[in-house]
């Protein structure tokens, strides 16, 4: 799998072999951060990649310009991947892994703040909806913050119901949803 643009693009990230990774697709990605850059700054802004596995989400942000990216990845030989790339990249220092469940993350009452916060869960996984909830309590959102979720059609009407929102885009089989730090 490739970075698509910025300082990294072209390089190569690893994915993990593992049943339990559904990388976000390229075709995904590319239309995803073509909205984003939209709206976005990149310059400098915080973001968290949840659910990271190989972390491609969090590394298009990081090479579009984010000054730092947390993952948050529970599952050690997915978070061994995800160290690895992070240290092909050589970007240690921008980088940090929560190696923990996606609900106990958005559980913590000490956390940082984030502008963008970025789920791709394995598509038949409900703790999203919790999970989403909690970050939006717990206010893990900067104001002007977002979070954006991927899911599948397959659970659309599940989550259209547990959200309480519409997704804002559909590509391919992937529905997406954005949550906003002042809803």
């Amino acid at each position: 799998m490739r970075i698509i643009a910025g300082k990294y693009k072209g390089r190569i990230i690893k994915v993990p072999n593992s049943k339990l990774v559904r990388p976000t697709m390229d075709m995904v990605r590319e239309t995803l951060y073509n909205i984003l850059v939209n709206q976005i700054d990149f310059d400098g802004i915080k973001v968290c990649d949840i659910y990271a596995g190989s972390g491609s989400l969090g590394f298009e942000a990081l090479s579009r310009g984010a000054s730092h990216v947390h993952f948050v990845e529970k599952n050690f030989p997915i978070h061994k991947t995800l160290l690895e790339n992070i240290k092909s990249l050589g970007a240690e220092k921008e980088c940090h892994i929560y190696k923990m469940e996606a609900i106990a993350f958005a559980k913590m009452s000490l956390h940082d703040k984030y502008d963008l916060i970025l789920a791709d869960p394995p598509f038949f996984k409900n703790d999203i909806h919790s999970v989403v909830r909690n970050l939006l309590e717990k206010n893990f959102l900067n104001e002007e913050g977002r979070i954006i979720v991927e899911r599948s059609i397959q659970t659309g009407k599940e989550d259209k119901l547990n959200f309480g929102i519409e997704p804002f885009k559909r590509i391919g089989d992937s529905l997406l949803y954005q949550f906003f730090g002042r809803e």
